[in-house]
């Protein structure tokens, strides 16, 4: 997929990398963690459907300033100061796994920019904490001194020995066994699998997220006033399906709730992927769908 890097400089004198490919109706995403603006997974059916797809780099990914992740805050202001540059009034937000925090607090913050919230698989709750094993391994693999080392091993298994890589990661991905998963993933799942691992790096990113993510939403979500809707898969095992509940039925107003009954924590690929582009495209398609009814009572008054 084919994309222009560009680069913008917040008031302050950071630096927020982006891409935007396709046109349409703009849908702003935030990346999960390990991602950067060269993201890929689920931007060809967004296209196809009439979406022009901006990605900024968040804070100690890719190009962007590590400064910007000291706070969520900080942050969705570098976002803001993005789309007013792009002379963007109002996007769909689609924010996934580790980006779920940024995505909640953009829309809860500045309602009248956002037109729809879609969490995928995102983090609605607190995720890991100090005292968890894999917070503290994540600690060691992915510091910024060493995680080029460790996706360079990661890219060089993943080329010469695909099909042994992902099955070794499947676990991470999903609650199911390896046999049940591999029964719903093709070819072309797998060819996307293999692109997204040569093109992930951590850089301040991940450690970033990790602070990040351990922080109590509640009062964030509670404030979000756009339709919203959560997709996760019922069998992920990297983000828990009942953080998604909670959110849903407890916090966000009026949000609609899609379980999905896919492999696993990348919803964009397998058997279920297809089901899942339908229910999201369905929303997509109703917001437009009410958008368009309020203004023309607005113009009938």
């Amino acid at each position: 997929m084919e994309r222009n890097i560009q680069r913008y400089t917040t008031r302050d004198g950071y630096n927020v990398e982006y891409s935007i490919v396709g046109q349409g109706e703009p849908v702003l995403i935030m990346h999960g963690g390990h991602s950067n603006c060269q993201e890929e997974l689920g931007y060809r059916e967004l296209m196809e459907n009439g979406y022009a797809v901006i990605t900024p780099s968040r804070p100690g990914y890719g190009t962007t300033s590590k400064e910007l992740g000291a706070d969520l805050i900080a942050a969705c202001e570098a976002y803001l100061e993005l789309l007013d540059e792009l002379r963007i009034r109002q996007v769909h937000i689609i924010a996934i796994s580790a980006g779920g925090p940024s995505g909640i607090l953009f829309a809860s913050r500045y309602p009248e920019r956002v037109q729809s919230l879609i969490l995928q698989s995102a983090v609605s709750g607190t995720w890991l904490t100090p005292e968890d094993k894999l917070y503290k391994s994540a600690q060691i693999m992915f510091r910024p001194s060493h995680e080029k080392y460790l996706w360079g091993i990661i890219r060089l298994i993943n080329n010469l020995f695909p099909s042994f890589l992902f099955n070794s990661m499947i676990a991470s991905f999903s609650q199911l066994n390896t046999k049940q998963v591999l029964l719903q993933i093709n070819g072309e799942d797998r060819r996307q699998f293999r692109s997204m691992l040569n093109r992930q790096r951590s850089g301040h990113g991940f450690l970033i997220d990790l602070v990040l993510t351990g922080q109590d939403l509640t009062s964030v979500l509670s404030g979000i006033q756009c339709p919203t809707l959560l997709m996760h898969s019922i069998h992920d095992a990297s983000v828990p399906m009942n953080q998604a509940r909670i959110a849903a039925h407890r916090h966000i107003p009026n949000a609609q709730l899609c379980e999905l009954d896919s492999w696993g924590h990348l919803i964009w690929l397998g058997e279920g992927a297809t089901g899942m582009f339908q229910q999201l495209f369905a929303f997509l398609d109703t917001v437009k769908q009410q958008e368009i009814s309020s203004v023309n009572q607005l113009e009938t008054l």
